[in-house]
């Protein structure tokens, strides 16, 4: 059962947080919906966001400005939460790479996280609650998201074909296997055996698949990032795609940094993106 915390009137529809039990995760979740103004009975396109380290769901619909754009489009916008919250593992809060606000969208494997870390189960927990409980027409939903949502986002989606129809991402961790972030939370949640890493690293999915977006991929890179180099690696995604025959589109910008003043500023062209994809 949905529980409503709050709502409120915003572009001509309605933000509203939410919490639920969620079974995956075996604790209560909180989640964002925006819902547009539409025809009584009209199913909508669906956008999910998944959001970046320390964050929450509060902070896409906070601070990206999505929802006039959303509005204008008819497109709702969910935006989970980035971990659980009171899971009681040990010094889960104590560093902001692991932990809470940094569920990196794995199942975890490793003791003692495996019992409520599950955010990939989450995830596909989650699109199956909305399309239930919203007017979403469950043909046409995408993903997208930013630095650890942003390897989120590829992730579900090449693992997910069947449940997002497009996907994109503002400066992802685009091969977490080959990065400081990546290897500390993969040795966190799944341990030592890189080839379950493998099956959270948007890389090595796409060099094993066969172009499964053919309407293409976006993602905006800000130059003035200063973790390009040695987190985010959105080279090495370029070769997968280029090796898969995946139709990419990567926007390198000069002087934007990682924030959302970055994501803000290029959300009105993700969001006419993904209504074009999504398009009956």
């Amino acid at each position: 059962m949905l529980e409503l915390i709050s709502e409120h009137a915003c572009f001509g529809g309605t933000q509203r947080f939410y919490r639920h039990a969620s079974t995956a995760i075996g604790l209560p979740m909180r989640f964002s919906v925006f819902i547009p103004a539409a025809p009584a009975g009209q199913r909508l396109p669906a956008l999910f966001y998944l959001a970046g380290l320390t964050c929450n769901e509060e902070t896409f619909m906070t601070k990206a400005g999505a929802q006039r754009y959303a509005a204008e489009a008819g497109l709702i916008l969910v935006a989970p939460d980035t971990s659980p919250r009171g899971a009681g593992v040990p010094g889960e809060a104590d560093d902001w790479e692991v932990g809470v606000g940094a569920g990196f969208y794995v199942d975890a494997t490793a003791a003692p996280w495996r019992t409520h870390y599950r955010m990939h189960s989450y995830l596909l927990e989650l699109h199956a609650l909305v399309l239930a409980e919203f007017a979403v027409d469950g043909a046409r939903v995408g993903i997208f998201g930013h630095s650890m949502g942003g390897h989120g986002a590829l992730v579900m989606a090449l693992r997910h074909p069947d449940l997002f129809r497009s996907v994109s991402a503002f400066a992802p961790i685009a091969a977490p296997s080959l990065c400081p972030w990546g290897e500390k939370a993969f040795t966190t949640y799944l341990g030592g055996d890189h080839a379950m890493w493998a099956q959270y690293d948007a890389s090595e999915l796409m060099r094993k698949a066969q172009a499964p977006f053919p309407k293409g991929i976006l993602i905006d890179q800000g130059l003035g990032d200063k973790f390009l180099r040695t987190q985010l690696r959105p080279d090495v995604f370029e070769n997968a795609c280029a090796q898969a025959g995946q139709r990419l589109e990567i926007r390198r910008h000069a002087s934007y940094d990682h924030g959302y003043y970055f994501i803000a500023t290029f959300m009105h062209d993700h969001i006419r993106f993904h209504a074009s994809n999504l398009a009956p």
